[in-house]
């Protein structure tokens, strides 16, 4: 019995070993458009631990129906934006056992930043014929 516990993400060693596992992961991913860096450059790693706090079983499940999504929508591609419609259950780890504390808690989604929608150029909109010329007068 192997017992692996969450990964840390408080020193530059956990970091760098949370990295190094991050990018074990993506050299096994096989989507098309995917990239070197693509779960260890950027934002990645850091999102991708505050969704999992760090568990593998739960980095994993993420990443699976991260894959099966990214395919499905023909993105052929992680990215933050489409791990955050991602969301992984208690019923997606059915072998372990809620009750005896084996199932890990599970983040939340954190919101998505919200773009302030801009209001509809009316400039080219046509108000229709002038009031008071109805009718060729």
């Amino acid at each position: 019995m192997i017992d692996l516990d969450p990964f840390g993400y408080d020193t530059p060693e956990q970091i760098a070993a949370w990295t190094a596992h991050l990018r074990g992961l993506e050299g096994c991913l096989r989507l098309l458009n995917d990239a070197d860096g693509m779960l260890t450059a950027g934002d990645m790693p850091e999102y991708l631990f505050r969704r999992t706090n760090g568990v593998v079983g739960l980095l994993e499940k993420l990443i699976q129906t991260g894959c099966r999504h990214a395919i499905e929508t023909k993105a052929e591609q992680l990215t933050i934006d489409l791990l955050q419609r991602c969301t992984v259950s208690p019923t997606d780890l059915p072998d372990l056992d809620a009750e005896s504390g084996e199932q890990p808690r599970i983040p939340e989604v954190p919101a998505s930043k919200k773009r302030k929608r801009r209001g509809r150029n009316s400039v080219f909109d046509d108000p229709g014929p002038a009031a008071g010329i109805a009718g060729g007068a």
